[in-house]
């Protein structure tokens, strides 16, 4: 008897497996070499700064200010988001071409090319704005946490939000640091969620208003506009975009000054755009949804004095339901771990950089003490304002004050710096980019007066 027929039957198993296994391959080569996988894939490899920093700018600080806009004025203030998404793309592509062409942070740049009394008066505002926004950020965390386990301590999570932050950032290598923070900055896309699952909004209304400013010149909401001008055009995202970028070259292996500054490619140039826009797109989505979700729900329902971004997750819960809410409150803890650092982190660089200190994520707590020894001290008052008797909506307009005060400044040194041929080459601000610059400038001192103004008024 043959045993063909037996031979067939122990291969037909092997030759079954080995025919999927080639079909799999086969599937998985065309799944990656499928076009728009492919661009996908390289979309998601250029965010980075950009991308971060967007995302760290709808921190618990600007959800507040978003809640309140929308729950006092309803769709009135939506425009604002279609008017502040170029205008802090533009600022921070000159910050990021800045880092990009010459290997320096934006104080280190500051320092070289103006007066040390800019540069001193300039990173001192920043420290004490930042540690103000940094404590206000940390106990709207806390206090979004006891949301969803009343039972939970508000001094422990304030130390716990604190010490999880500083620890990432210290004993965490960047490139993995980096990287959590750039999947972070997806949970804003709850914000986006939580709107859509409402019922009926009226989008004819809501298209007008996104497109048609409105303004009723009342002081409240002038000052409601300042601040979210100073919410969305922030000093310290200027000095983490220009810092990160050194961060990312360096990672790259550009570890020299004199390697950073060889000349920046085209592509280069074009990755950042992509990445800064991307990032600032994102800040403004999210800001447009948190003013429409207020607006359609607590703005409708009659409550129209929200203080915290805790109060504005807790009245939307009736209105919108516990998944929606949950999400809500998630999105506070969330943005706030990735504002968080780059609260501390950028008052670190700016005051490092100022004095001329070793700096950098890259580094190892040995090799930059003096860094680390700020962002660690910038932290300790952060925490420390939770529990001196500061009202946190005070610790914020204390520091949009401040930002009013400085945000004009370095707008006008980042705006000399990048249009300077010496200092950039071929990489200058072209004329378009130079003219909007200016705008932002003088809306920037504009909104900087008027927040100093209807604060004493």
């Amino acid at each position: 008897m043959s045993d063909e027929p037996l031979k067939r039957v122990i291969e037909s198993p092997a030759i079954a497996l080995e025919k999927t296994i080639d079909t799999s391959r086969e599937l998985t080569d065309r799944l990656t070499n499928n076009a728009p996988v492919k661009k996908v894939s390289k979309y998601w490899k250029m965010l980075g700064p950009g991308l971060t920093t967007g995302a760290a700018d709808d921190d618990p600080a600007g959800i507040t200010t978003y809640s309140q806009a929308g729950a006092r004025y309803g769709y009135q203030l939506l425009w604002l988001s279609t008017l502040t998404f170029p205008l802090m793309a533009i600022v921070q592509e000159m910050c990021a071409r800045i880092g990009l062409v010459t290997g320096r942070g934006l104080a280190a740049n500051i320092r070289m090319y103006f007066p040390r009394w800019v540069l001193y008066t300039s990173t001192l505002l920043l420290f004490g704005a930042n540690t103000l926004n940094l404590g206000a950020d940390l106990g709207a965390m806390a206090k979004a946490g006891q949301l969803l386990n009343p039972s939970l301590n508000f001094g422990l999570l304030v130390l716990g939000f604190a010490l999880v932050s500083l620890l990432l950032q210290i004993f965490t290598a960047y490139e993995k640091y980096a990287s959590y923070l750039k999947w972070l900055a997806l949970v804003l896309l709850s914000y986006v969620f939580t709107t859509l699952s409402i019922k009926n909004l009226d989008w004819s209304t809501i298209v007008q208003y996104t497109f048609i400013p409105y303004v009723n010149l009342s002081l409240d909401q002038v000052y409601l506009v300042c601040a979210v001008l100073g919410t969305t055009i922030s000093p310290y995202l200027f000095f983490w975009q220009t810092s990160q970028e050194i961060e990312e070259e360096i990672q790259e292996g550009r570890t020299s000054l004199k390697l950073r500054q060889e000349e920046t490619t085209n592509e280069e140039i074009k990755s950042m755009r992509v990445d800064v826009w991307s990032g600032m797109f994102l800040s403004n989505l999210v800001m447009y949804f948190i003013i429409l979700a207020c607006a359609v729900t607590l703005n409708a329902n009659g409550i129209t004095n929200i203080t915290t971004a805790s109060d504005a997750a807790q009245a939307l819960r009736p209105l919108v339901g516990e998944g929606a809410y949950l999400l809500f409150t998630l999105g506070i803890i969330g943005t706030g771990m990735l504002a968080v650092p780059v609260l501390a982190g950028s008052a670190s660089y700016a005051l490092s950089e100022s004095l001329g200190w070793k700096n950098g994520l890259y580094r190892k707590l040995k090799d930059a003490y003096a860094f680390y020894g700020v962002l660690i001290i910038a932290m300790l008052i952060g925490f420390g304002l939770n529990f001196v008797g500061i009202d946190p909506i005070q610790a914020l307009i204390f520091s949009a004050v401040l930002n009013g005060l400085i945000a004009p400044v370095i707008l006008v040194c980042i705006l000399l710096i990048s249009s300077d041929k010496k200092v950039m080459g071929n990489r200058v601000n072209g004329a378009i980019t130079s003219s909007l610059g200016w705008f932002i400038t003088i809306v920037m001192t504009v909104a900087g007066l008027l927040t100093i103004y209807s604060y004493f008024m």
